[in-house]
């Protein structure tokens, strides 16, 4: 196909839409309509469209593909641990697209006895997730999930592990997830509202028998609230959490008695966050009672589990936002967060000698994994950071020795931690907050504005944008990229508040403070905007579509992954999967105040005539989070009004959803996808 080959136009059907007396003219909402052959034929134009005008680098992806597949360990496994007198362990075969699951009994030097192999069940399908995995306490039965469209809809089945066959037990329209009660044959599991796919009613559900006997023990009926269920660490008691933004509720019901009534453990009271976790005879509370905005540690009776019995143990601090807990039988683990870094706090139970692991980098990630018993002494950690492969650790409190129990291969030999630099600096938002930004690169690199950079953020939700080491990302630094993460507001990077300070009426926060990051960067000569480049996906999409319209002359090319971008429309609908349980983040547009401010920064009710970056944007036929007309009506009146000296691409995924493809190497494809876009505009070919 010769390059000259015109982009869609897509038809413009307009539509009034109404609210507080202000008209909207929307052109293109009849783009929603999934069915609609008009619809899917223009999907399929702008593919056309982007493919061929991306014909001449369809080797160099290729290229980019084999490169990035060769530095992934292919016959690759998970360290195993042990549970319920197993280790289980998680595989990769060379070759082979998903995962294998197994274990083992007693002793890792037994005989493997194979779960799950994901590739012969994936077998036929375009799409295929397996999901909830959950062993029966007896060992003999294994509850799973599986899901082949990608809308994140899983059908539940049992497997007989000993005689290896699949029970007739079928439960379908599920989220995936289900939990075992001590008596071996009950199972809790949480089903969907069918249309907008929020998890709303539990169900218990006996061995070998229908799912149309199943019995309905909790039904969430505010719509702004998601249910999930669990299983205490303790193995004591079954969980029924309840969330929404702001608020969140507990129900318990002992293991032993599948069939007794869920208690609540703490009413609902709007604005008050906790979670739970059992030892002993107590419950201990991560709160933001008593206006504890970065969270407190508090302790509870188990047979006394209202607020009013809770009692402080870690208090209140300012700067310390309290993340997570893991209880062992001496010692209590702490996950903590402070000027933007994370902590790993040991505090021994006798109260003597508390400790925290040593961290030397300021770019780094550290968390605790996989710590299914109390009665051990060995914290499971990983760590790492943008140069260093990401290491699974067994740490022992007691001794302080630590054992590497696996560290991330890069094949190839060519990668080199000591040939990178990482390094943290700080942007001045408009408004005088310190904004971080973590970044990486190539250690010969000279600060002259010549160098092409690529700009990462989401600053959504309170979602920390955790520093995190990427072997597909050499591909770009070995061609003299930097990579930075901007740490924005709206993110709870910098604790609870950065996150508040980024929400409702303060989202603009967000998208000024990535502004600000874009021109310190260019002030400072990492770059320029000749080669500075912009990237998010989901709500980090939202802010790729704000930063366009308000800043286009910064960035030479943005990629908008999955981008939410119709806001309002969007908010508007409360028949969209998620829309109610997201008011508390954006605001509720049926208040006018609400409306208003969001309508001043939703990008699609912003687009005007300008000059635009080069932008590559892709989406889902099948997401359920973002749907994918949103990105597809934002292109087709971007194609209307921006300047014609820039490329602008829709690249629509006919199968996946939200994810992208479920394949470990489908997603290197689309990877290549984006980075052939950006080193072509850079006019680097190989």
């Amino acid at each position: 196909m010769s390059k000259d080959i015109v982009a869609p136009i897509a038809k413009v059907i307009p539509k009034k839409l109404k609210k507080h007396n202000d008209i909207r003219i929307d052109n293109y909402f009849w783009l929603n309509e999934r069915e609609n052959p008009e619809v899917i034929d223009y999907l399929n134009q702008e593919n056309a469209y982007y493919k061929s005008k991306t014909e001449h680098t369809k080797d160099f992806q290729q290229q980019l593909f084999e490169e990035m597949k060769s530095r992934i360990k292919e016959d690759d496994e998970s360290v195993p641990y042990f549970y319920n007198g197993y280790y289980y362990i998680t595989r990769f075969e060379k070759g082979q697209d998903y995962p294998i699951y197994s274990r083992k009994k007693e002793s890792l030097s037994a005989n493997e006895e194979i779960l799950f192999n994901c590739n012969d069940l994936a077998k036929g399908h375009a799409y295929f997730k397996l999901g909830g995995l959950s062993i029966s306490p007896d060992n003999k039965y294994a509850s799973f999930g599986v899901d082949i469209v990608g809308r994140r809809i899983y059908t539940i089945q049992i497997k007989n592990l000993e005689t290896g066959e699949i029970l007739s037990d079928k439960i379908e329209n599920v989220t995936g997830g289900s939990v075992w009660a001590n008596d071996n044959k009950t199972i809790f599991y949480t089903t969907q509202d069918k249309i907008t796919l929020r998890s709303d009613k539990v169900f218990k559900h006996k061995l070998e028998t229908n799912a149309s006997d199943d019995v309905l023990v909790y039904h969430e009926e505010d719509d702004t609230f998601n249910l999930y269920i669990s299983k205490e660490k303790s193995r004591k008691y079954i969980v029924i959490g309840c969330g929404s933004t702001l608020t969140s509720e507990y129900r318990i019901l002992n293991s032993d008695t599948p069939d007794g009534e869920f208690i609540v453990f703490q009413p609902r009271v709007r604005g008050l966050e906790y979670s739970i976790s059992h030892f002993g005879d107590s419950f201990y509370v991560l709160t933001n009672k008593d206006k504890a905005t970065n969270f407190k540690l508090m302790k509870t009776p188990e047979n006394a589990t209202e607020k009013k019995n809770w009692k402080d143990l870690i208090p209140h601090r300012k700067e310390v936002l309290l993340e997570d807990i893991e209880i062992f039988k001496d010692f209590l683990v702490v996950e903590e967060r402070s000027n933007g870094l994370n902590h790993i706090r040991i505090m021994p139970w006798s109260g003597e000698g508390e400790y925290y692991l040593p961290f030397d980098s300021e770019t780094y990630n550290a968390y605790t994994t996989t710590n299914v018993d109390f009665d051990t002494d060995i914290l499971r950690y990983s760590y790492q950071s943008l140069a260093t492969p990401s290491s699974v650790i067994d740490f022992n409190m007691k001794t302080k020795e630590k054992e590497i129990k696996k560290e991330q291969e890069v094949l190839g030999g060519k990668f080199d931690k000591n040939n990178y630099i990482e390094e943290r600096v700080w942007a001045t938002a408009t408004d005088g907050a310190k904004v971080p930004i973590s970044m990486v690169y190539r250690k010969e690199l000279k600060k002259d504005g010549t160098n092409p950079l690529l700009l990462y953020a989401y600053g959504s939700y309170g979602h920390t944008m955790e520093t995190y080491f990427s072997s597909t990302r050499l591909s770009i630094l070995d061609r003299g990229f930097i990579f930075a993460i901007a740490h924005i507001r709206g993110g709870e990077d910098l604790g609870r508040q950065w996150y508040e300070d980024g929400k409702l009426l303060k989202k603009k926060n967000t998208f000024t403070d990535f502004i600000d990051c874009s021109k310190y960067l260019i002030q400072e000569k990492f770059t320029s905007p000749a080669h500075l480049y912009a990237e998010g996906g989901s709500a980090g999409g939202l802010l790729m579509g704000a930063v366009v319209n308000m800043a286009p002359e910064l960035y030479n090319g943005v990629i908008a992954q999955v981008p939410f971008v119709d806001v309002v429309t969007t908010m508007l609908d409360d028949t969209i999967p998620l829309t109610t349980g997201e008011y508390d983040e954006w605001g509720n547009p049926n208040n006018k105040k609400y409306y208003e401010y969001m309508l001043s920064y939703s990008p699609y009710d912003n687009v005007k005539e300008q000059q635009y970056p080069n932008m590559y944007v892709s989406t889902g036929l099948h997401d359920s989070q973002v749907q994918y007309w949103e990105p597809a009506k934002w292109v087709a009146k971007l194609r209307t009004l921006k300047d014609d000296n820039t490329v602008l691409y829709l690249n629509t995924n006919m199968d996946a959803g939200h994810g992208g493809a479920s394949g470990r190497f489908e997603a290197i494809k689309e990877l290549a996808e984006e980075y052939s876009f950006l080193l072509d505009l850079e006019k680097i070919k190989n």
